[in-house]
């Protein structure tokens, strides 16, 4: 099958495991104590009215950067709550967590995730405006305080990336991305998803959403250079205003970038994304991709089973 009649897959890296989403699925598949592999299976839930926006260009990205931060949240939950409990104590386990965690019993662990995200969003895209605004003194013009905003919002993507990279968990968490981008790669690229196989294919790939957060940062010079940067209150209204916009474009670059990836020179416009992704993921070990290939398989299974049941439906 040529790899653009495929179907296509996406992925997230959680503690000790990955999560991949398919059409009618979500599947994740994580290391236990006892190094056994555990499943987390969601039947995936499209709203009518998020199916139509998901149509819409610019609108679409909008909705797929929350959709995926509600779902990433609920696979990175059950990960963080069993990979280091002995399956022994699991029934233990389930009556401590009735107790636990009343915020995301009252909210919701979907909407926790996308709060989460929108106040780091906040945080990311208004830390760099007031750093910048300490340098109007030098940099006085609207174009230069854009490029200086942009630049320590760059430097503040990298530095977290790389702090925070320093830890053993986000390090093995990291390894899992680059597993998940492995199996992703070999599907695509007709290899047999063995781990001898998926191991030999790039850590890398142009999807990733760490494509999707540095487009926002190149993304955004252009979009603010729509709106002045005086005063400082009305380029934090603008700044904040203009978070759907950046999102919304960011999503459309990542997707053209992916399309132009197998086309020479053109492919040059995805690189950037792929360099950040040299922090994001690391080699993974031959047990992490055990991992990332039982989670994707354990996926492959669920939506041919629920393709089988859906012509059956229409013979009948």
């Amino acid at each position: 099958m040529k790899k653009s009649m495929k179907p296509v897959y996406g992925g997230q890296a959680v503690v000790e495991g990955v999560m991949f989403a398919g059409k009618k699925h979500y599947v994740t598949a994580i290391r236990r104590k006892d190094k056994t592999i555990e499943y987390f299976r969601l039947p995936r839930k499209d709203h009518p009215t998020f199916t139509f926006l998901k149509k819409i260009p610019f609108i679409r990205g909008v909705i797929a950067i929350l959709e995926a931060s509600a779902n990433g949240s609920k696979h990175l939950q059950f990960s963080t709550e069993r990979y280091d409990i002995d399956p022994k104590d699991d029934t233990a386990m389930a009556e401590k967590q009735k107790n636990e965690s009343k915020l995301a019993m009252i909210l919701g662990v979907a909407v926790v995730g996308m709060l989460s995200f929108l106040f780091g969003k906040f945080l990311f895209t208004l830390i760099p405006v007031f750093l910048a605004e300490f340098t109007r003194p030098v940099f006085s013009s609207d174009l230069a305080q854009i490029i200086v905003e942009s630049f320590f919002k760059l430097i503040l993507l990298l530095a977290y990336i790389y702090v925070i990279s320093l830890t053993p968990l986000v390090k093995r968490v990291f390894q899992y991305h680059g597993a998940e981008h492995k199996v992703i790669n070999a599907f695509e690229n007709n290899e047999p998803l063995t781990v001898e196989s998926v191991q030999k294919q790039s850590r890398l790939h142009y999807r990733c959403g760490s494509s999707f957060i540095l487009f926002t940062v190149i993304v955004g010079v252009f979009v603010y250079m729509a709106v002045p940067t005086e005063p400082l209150w009305l380029r934090v209204v603008n700044r904040l205003a203009l978070i759907p916009v950046v999102l919304g474009i960011s999503f459309e670059v990542l997707q053209l970038t992916n399309k132009l990836r197998d086309i020479p020179v053109l492919r040059w416009f995805g690189y950037p994304g792929l360099w950040l992704q040299l922090l994001t993921t690391k080699e993974p070990t031959n047990d992490q991709v055990e991992v990332a290939i039982a989670s994707f398989k354990e996926l492959l299974r669920l939506e041919e089973e629920s393709e089988s049941e859906t012509e059956t439906k229409e013979i009948v």
